[in-house]
């Protein structure tokens, strides 16, 4: 069994994945013609960018999307609020835009849809892109709840003097905890 496709096969795959995670038509509007992929060693789809930026990675362990910044402005563009958005305070806007995760205590509104592990776009009161990440929480209980991270923010939207995009390091893959950690 082969695990390579063609360029559009490619993309027919991912715009159904995107189909299926957010609804409708999203993966068209997500993924254009002219797509690029970046391919695992054993074939399978990792990585979709458009002219040079990514849009999207497909997660190994369970074939779902995490949007890049990039790829959540292009939903957002597709999708009518409030799908997939979690409104925060325009007063931490600025933190949420490096890379700072945000939290229930500072959410006006939600996407009731939003379930916990759902790809969500961080957006201030006036639709403005500020992050992309992973809901924690459903988008009822970010409404519920005073306290604790509604959204684990995957990527800001304020660029560095790099140029590029803030992210927030992952605690989880610090190689040095993880050599430390080690019994050798």
């Amino acid at each position: 069994m082969s695990t390579e496709y063609s360029e559009n096969s490619s993309l027919r795959r991912v715009q159904a994945i995107a189909d299926h995670q957010f609804g409708g038509l999203a993966g068209t509007g997500l993924f254009p013609e002219g797509c690029a992929f970046i391919y695992s060693t054993t074939g399978r789809i990792r990585q979709i960018g458009f002219e040079g930026v990514r849009l999207a990675t497909v997660r190994a362990s369970d074939g779902r999307l995490t949007l890049g910044i990039e790829g959540a402005k292009r939903l957002q563009a597709h999708l009518p609020a409030p799908a997939y958005r979690v409104v925060i305070r325009d007063d931490v806007a600025e933190f949420v835009a490096k890379g700072k995760n945000a939290f229930a205590k500072h959410v006006i509104a939600a996407d009731p849809e939003i379930r916990a592990g759902d790809d969500v776009m961080v957006v201030a009161s006036d639709d403005r892109l500020i992050a992309c990440g992973a809901a924690v929480v459903s988008g009822m209980e970010m409404l519920a709840f005073n306290y604790g991270v509604a959204v684990r923010v995957r990527q800001g939207s304020e660029k560095d003097a790099s140029g590029k995009y803030q992210s927030t390091p992952d605690e989880g893959d610090d190689e040095e905890a993880r050599h430390e950690c080690r019994a050798d």
